[in-house]
């Protein structure tokens, strides 16, 4: 690449900073205080929003605003005081934007934050200061590091009904930290705050001067978002073939959709997957112009030098950066289904474009996040459940491990009578491991196959 285009691509990159984060903590910890807190503060709640929260407060005898309203908007949500679905909200501070994704406390609800969470770049999982880590705060910290969280947050919320005690705070961040380090988080800040009051959440608070680090929002805006597009697995699954074939365009041939990972440039040479086919990149039009070089998460259309027989669900990568392709598939699973996923079930396997038939061929354990301990031979996973599984397809899949690449190592099982999805995939090993943490700082009928 030359200087010109990367100096070009780490301006437009620098000014379009996003950062994607979840909440997650046990129930009645003050997540959605919190979130409510941290977008009443940075003024990203709008007045008519603000009147309402105030409205429905005074309507059940609160005289202060209750901020929790402002991201628990189901009814069942406000008269149970819970948060029951995931809750997203967009704002923005003048030196980052922001996607926030508030995710349920209950047990009940784990699917939840893994939906939440499967697309963050940080966790803020919520402490209440008067019960410390309990075992929801294990599970939450299990599931980020199963998601390869890059960056979680530990707040210890309620400091002030712990008379904003440092020693309080200490036992509790020395907690946490020890068990998120052993499952390979890579990163772990934590802040005390309190929620319903504002310490530490948007402003520095007044009564914990022991304290010197940032504060949540400082935290969100200064925390580094990796855009090193050169680190990245370079993959484009191809969603559409564009043959318009008219008289202004006889001989145009354009494989569109969205860039996975990594970037792409015109005179590269890639691998058509699962084919294994290679040929050269002769265009990338973009927004209606040509250009040399497009980058995730940019939708563009390729054009090769070759007429290969190419289809949505194949994938191109550079050729010296190719996938292997495989028909076994071994990952970590989260069931998310009601109805139980069992050995010996078939299933449809939806990794980014490419949809293929599968069967459930063995599920050799089922995880209990409270110890980390193993439950050999299941035989089934239930709603919640996170277990190993190994699944066997019809069609070879350019399949990452989830460690490289949470896109294109991520996958979805699908139930093909009535499309409901079982379970949200995770290729390759569970946690990380130290080194790899420390590494990272560096058959169409029957189905039998």
């Amino acid at each position: 690449m030359s200087s010109t285009s990367t100096e070009q691509l780490s301006e437009q990159l620098a000014a379009t900073t996003l950062l994607r984060f979840a909440t997650a903590g046990s129930v009645d910890d003050g997540k959605s205080t919190l979130v409510g807190r941290l977008l009443h503060d940075s003024k990203s709640v709008l007045t008519d929003q603000l009147e309402a929260v105030e409205h429905a407060s005074r309507s059940r005898g609160q005289e202060a605003p209750d901020l929790a309203l402002l991201t628990d908007g189901l009814r069942a949500e406000r008269e149970q005081g819970i948060t029951i679905d995931v809750a997203y909200r967009y704002f923005a501070t003048p030196r980052r934007r922001f996607i926030l994704a508030d995710t349920p406390g209950h047990v009940q609800y784990t699917r939840n934050m893994v939906t939440g969470a499967s697309t963050a770049e940080l966790a803020v999982v919520l402490v209440d200061a008067r019960n410390g880590v309990v075992e929801q705060t294990r599970r939450h910290a299990a599931v980020a590091a199963l998601l390869r969280v890059p960056h979680v947050v530990l707040a210890v919320n309620k400091m002030d009904l712990v008379d904003y005690a440092e020693s309080v705070f200490a036992a509790i961040a020395e907690e946490f930290t020890r068990y998120a380090s052993e499952l390979g988080v890579p990163e772990i800040t934590a802040i005390p705050i309190s929620a319903l009051a504002g310490d530490n959440v948007v402003e520095p608070s007044a009564h914990m001067d022991w304290y010197g680090g940032p504060t949540v929002l400082e935290h969100l805006e200064t925390v580094p978002v990796s855009h090193d597009l050169t680190a990245c697995h370079a993959r484009f699954p191809v969603q559409y073939v564009i043959r318009p074939q008219t008289a202004e365009h006889p001989d145009y041939r354009g494989y569109a959709g969205q860039i996975a990972a990594g970037a792409f440039r015109v005179g590269e040479k890639v691998s058509v997957l699962p084919s294994g086919r290679t040929t050269t990149i002769t265009a990338i039009d973009a927004l209606g112009e040509s250009v040399d070089i497009a980058w995730a998460p940019q939708s563009v259309t390729i054009r090769l030098a070759d007429d290969i027989d190419i289809s949505r669900g194949d994938l191109l990568a550079p050729a010296a950066d190719a996938p292997a392709t495989t028909q076994d598939v071994e990952a970590t699973v989260c069931h998310v289904a009601d109805q139980p996923l069992t050995v010996g079930q078939r299933v449809l396997l939806k990794h980014t474009t490419r949809t293929v038939k599968a069967i459930v061929k063995e599920i050799p354990s089922r995880l209990t996040l409270d110890d980390l301990s193993q439950h050999p031979a299941p035989g089934q996973l239930v709603a919640n459940d996170i277990g190993r599984v190994k699944v066997r397809t019809a069609e070879p899949l350019a399949l990452d491990a989830y460690a490289d690449s949470r896109r294109t190592g991520s996958f979805l099982l699908i139930d093909p009578a009535d499309g409901t999805t079982l379970a949200a995939g995770m290729a390759g090993d569970s946690f990380a491991t130290a080194k790899a943490v420390a590494e990272a700082a560096a058959d169409d009928d029957g189905w039998d196959f």
